[in-house]
């Protein structure tokens, strides 16, 4: 295969790669505290050897989150929460801990607060939060102060990546900071509400078109590359 054919298929490769990130911010439009990512395109060139011209590769391993915040629903959930500005809720996995912006909770029987994956929410000293039996009518101020008839029972801790760059998806709505983090000094959370997904569905469908399209072209010119290939093969062989 000539330099003609192999930049085809890298580029092939990446445009399915953001085909596929396309497609499933478009499956989880509906989904609370989700945000869109998207592909990062790069070159890479590779030196072929002294006296020989380089060779030119395109390269879709990049993955960027969108941060814009998304918009607030009112759900009148007791443990519905929802971050307005940075931050993520800090919840405890399997394999470590993750950050998220999908902010419903409830208490699980031994009155942790876990989110719907059974996750356990963390507090600011990163503990799980606690809600006594019985409890009536929780209260969450503005700051993450969660109070039951007046008296504080834990405050949800609010965190931010020390690297924004270093956050990984982790799967669905879960982010993980290889930076670490850091605590988010003023943190706004409002009570009752969950924050939407941030993907703009005309946005999306339209760059999902847009990207299917490319990949049929270029499917196309590898088609006609490997009938240009098979000729001159016939033709010499002759």
């Amino acid at each position: 295969m000539d330099n003609a054919g192999y930049i085809g298929l890298t580029r092939q490769a990446g445009l399915l790669k953001e085909l596929q990130t396309v497609a499933n911010n478009v499956a989880n439009i509906s989904t609370a505290g989700y945000r869109r990512e998207g592909v990062v395109f790069s070159e890479y060139i590779r030196h072929a050897g002294r006296g020989a011209p380089s060779i030119s590769f395109a390269d879709a391993n990049g993955r960027l989150t969108d941060p814009a915040q998304g918009a607030l629903s009112k759900t009148g959930g007791t443990f519905d929460f929802a971050i307005e500005g940075d931050g993520f809720f800090q919840v405890e996995t399997p394999d470590g801990l993750r950050l998220t912006r999908a902010g419903a909770f409830t208490p699980n029987a031994q009155g942790e607060l876990v989110s719907t994956d059974g996750h356990r929410l963390l507090d600011v000293g990163g503990a799980p939060i606690f809600i006594p039996p019985n409890a009536e009518n929780p209260v969450l101020s503005s700051d993450g102060t969660l109070s039951v008839k007046g008296i504080p029972v834990g405050r949800v801790g609010i965190v931010s990546p020390v690297d924004p760059s270093a956050l990984r998806r982790a799967g669905g709505v879960l982010f993980k900071a290889d930076g670490g983090t850091t605590p988010v000094r003023s943190p706004r959370i409002s009570q009752g509400f969950l924050e939407d997904s941030n993907v703009n569905p005309v946005t999306e469908m339209a760059r999902l078109i847009e990207v299917q399209r490319s990949y049929e072209l270029g499917q196309k010119f590898l088609d006609r590359e490997d009938q240009r290939i098979r000729l001159v093969v016939r033709t010499l062989g002759s």
